[in-house]
């Protein structure tokens, strides 16, 4: 008979844990019912969104559906990589289990639905125990910095330490009340958490979020509402809890308009290079168009005149095209723009309507890219979605409209600057 190994804590791979889980609870707060009311009736029929994205919601709402699986699809990946060192069976093989639950094999039981008390508590248990980690990682710096300072300490002679005026005895007092405070933190972070119930609470969340995901979106089409998409009676009966080791689980076949896509149709940046061949994220253009609607809208909002370096440092940031059209515009509009002060009003006025809807797609896709560089270390994937963009924008139409704003912009400027003799 084998005897049963020792249950191991995560120790060092905590900080690892701790990401995965901050992932976990921002994707599933992302699909509560208001997040999915907000994208659904505000950010996919906003006038931005359906000029330069796509005007057809169902599309949307599958891009919207795709990026959210992607997520899914990176969280639940590192999730099985830690399963492999848990104790329990129905851990160590997350990636078939999770399998057999997109292919429609397993039930879920009510406790581990989204939304039910047990996901909640799970969801806000994994919060803290991730808050506590972050915590324990500042401390943990610290506290090397504390001890390399020791060792220098040790190699200054007397007068040295005298001459610095530092008192040995009581950095030693410090050194040693951090390091208490660092296993006491270690103690309630995942440092002192086991593989089984670190991974326990994470791969239920993960089969609860695919769920919901399915549920709010469905398959293919956008008219699903937050509460709305009934999946049937058979789906979800009395089954027992998911992964657990003392009840088997449960198996069976059953049919659903439901589709549960096999992993390879919405692995990693999927949806990001999934945008044709006529948008701006597909020229690479995204960061830069979003940078100069974003000083467009900084310019127009200065008090102080406009500097021709700076009028000179926005024309350089265009690509060649766009400083064509720019130059062609600018020909035709320039004569106006000299003594009317109420022409120049009505510039003003159109550039910031232009710029209402313009202002926040520039300022998503700066914040997506900065939310996408934070998932590199402890930072949650925020609710901006790639849809909600410049990256899936008509590349034609969004530079028709930003040279727009520029030849406004440029006449403003120069109306302005005259009327002050600048």
């Amino acid at each position: 008979m084998l005897e049963k190994r020792k249950t191991s804590n995560l120790g060092i791979l905590a900080f690892e844990t701790a990401k995965i889980m901050s992932r976990l609870v921002s994707l599933y707060t992302s699909l509560s019912d208001d997040e999915i009311s907000r994208l659904k009736n505000d950010v996919i029929r906003s006038k931005g969104v359906r000029f330069l994205n796509s005007g057809d919601e169902e599309f949307l709402i599958g891009l919207a559906r795709a990026e959210k699986l992607e997520d899914l699809y990176r969280a639940a990946a590192a999730v099985a990589c830690l399963g492999k060192k848990c104790d329990d069976s129905g851990l160590n093989r997350f990636t078939s289990v999770y399998t057999d639950l997109k292919l429609g094999f397993i039930d879920l039981g009510k406790s581990d639905l989204y939304g039910s008390r047990s996901a909640a508590r799970r969801v806000g248990r994994m919060k803290k125990l991730a808050s506590t980690t972050l915590y324990l990682r500042s401390a943990m710096d610290v506290l090397t910095d504390m001890e390399i300072s020791e060792g220098k300490l040790k190699q200054l002679s007397r007068r040295q330490v005298e001459m610095m005026k530092i008192d040995p005895i009581d950095f030693s007092r410090k050194l040693e009340n951090h390091r208490r405070k660092v296993r006491r933190l270690q103690e309630t972070s995942l440092w002192s958490q086991t593989f089984d119930r670190s991974v326990d609470l994470m791969a239920r969340t993960v089969c609860a979020v695919y769920v919901r995901i399915q549920v709010v979106f469905g398959p293919n089409q956008g008219n699903l509402g937050p509460n709305q998409g009934n999946l049937g009676p058979n789906i979800f009966p009395h089954s027992c809890p998911l992964l657990t080791e003392s009840k088997p689980v449960q198996l069976h076949r059953w049919r659903s308009s439901i589709d549960f896509p096999n992993e390879s149709s919405h692995g990693p940046d999927g949806v990001y290079h999934s945008a044709g061949p006529n948008t701006v994220g597909s020229a690479g253009l995204t960061t830069l168009y979003a940078n100069v609607i974003v000083l467009a809208e900084k310019y127009l909002g200065s008090e102080s005149p406009i500097s021709h370096d700076e009028r000179e440092g926005l024309y350089r940031m265009l690509p060649e095209n766009l400083k064509s059209a720019l130059r062609m515009k600018l020909g035709k509009n320039m004569r106006f723009a000299e003594n009317d002060e109420l022409l120049a009003k009505g510039w003003k006025e159109a550039v910031e309507e232009m710029l209402r809807w313009l202002g926040p797609m520039a300022r998503d896709s700066l914040k997506w890219l900065v939310e996408r560089k934070r998932l590199d270390g402890f930072g949650t994937k925020g609710n901006v979605l790639l849809l909600q963009t410049l990256h899936f924008a008509d590349r034609e139409k969004t530079e028709a409209a930003i040279a727009e704003v520029l030849v406004r912009l440029s006449c403003i400027f120069r109306y302005g600057n005259r009327r002050l003799g600048v």
